[in-house]
């Protein structure tokens, strides 16, 4: 046993709250002001604010399961301290581009009111195409149904183009439905958003890199204990939080948390590295 793995033998605990209250501080600053935040603040709006959070923190927590369980994995592939480097590696990465997007914003809510429309645009086309009101053109802009009816689509429904597209995602209708029977649509449209929205997100592969470090159980407690909260808070009043809060500063302050994270990470994989020589 080397010396990094008798210092974390002899205070386990002291460990286990660190990566908690790291993983909880890094969904926080990552999530708030999210786009995933706002699908779940607009849903709420227009949906019971109980079936809008259970989908999206459903979706959230999966993925949490999905990003630890990965991040657990990797040292039986890699040396410990390889892990560490490459989690400090991500870490100064991502601190660094959050900085330079903080540097970038102006002192308003620009970024937050372009983010508020990308959402609410993505809300409208998932459920024009669900309820039947309109449907996507190859560009992604949702098309009405009456200009449809009315012949002003590029391709009309009976099209072979149309008729390709409308078999490609029969089986991804088929499963949406068919879980639609038993947790309702809202449900279902919150979770499909929200997955859509996190999948390859700044904080799911920071998941990876912290339960590569740290207990995945530990890790996945302090990232589902995060997003619970900033899900609650976005269905509770979201849209609200959205025009009150600075994303400059909330971005600035994820930054210095990630390189802060990042220092940490380089010490202990150092420490290791020393102590297997």
């Amino acid at each position: 046993m080397d010396t990094y793995e008798r210092l974390q033998a002899h205070d386990p605990d002291e460990g286990n709250a660190k990566a908690l209250f790291q993983s909880f501080m890094m969904i926080i600053f990552s999530e708030i002001g999210d786009k995933t935040f706002l699908i779940a603040a607009i849903l709420a709006m227009r949906h019971p604010r109980m079936t809008v959070f259970l989908g999206a923190f459903g979706s959230l927590f999966v993925m949490s399961l999905l990003s630890a369980a990965l991040g657990h994995i990797l040292p039986t592939l890699l040396p410990k301290h390889y892990t560490q480097f490459a989690a400090a590696i991500l870490f100064f990465v991502f601190g660094a581009k959050m900085l330079m997007e903080a540097k970038n914003m102006k002192g308003g809510n620009d970024k937050i009111r372009e983010e508020m429309r990308e959402a609410e645009e993505e809300i409208e086309e998932d459920t024009a195409e669900y309820d039947g009101t309109g449907a996507k053109d190859p560009r992604g802009h949702v098309i009405p149904l009456e200009e449809m009816e009315a012949g002003h689509a590029a391709e009309s429904p009976a099209s072979p183009t149309h008729a390709r597209s409308k078999a490609k995602t029969s089986v991804a209708e088929g499963l949406r439905n068919f879980f639609s029977l038993f947790c309702g649509p809202v449900f279902v449209q919150a979770f499909i958003l929200t997955f859509l929205g996190e999948w390859g997100d700044r904080s799911q592969i920071a998941t990876v890199a912290l339960g590569a470090a740290h207990n995945v159980y530990v890790v996945t407690a302090g990232t589902v204990l995060g997003h619970s909260c900033c899900t609650a808070l976005a269905v509770i009043g979201g849209r609200w939080i959205s025009t009150k809060i600075s994303v400059k500063h909330i971005t600035l302050g994820g930054a210095v948390l990630f390189l802060l994270f990042g220092i940490v990470y380089l010490h202990e994989a150092f420490q290791m590295l020393h102590g297997a020589l």
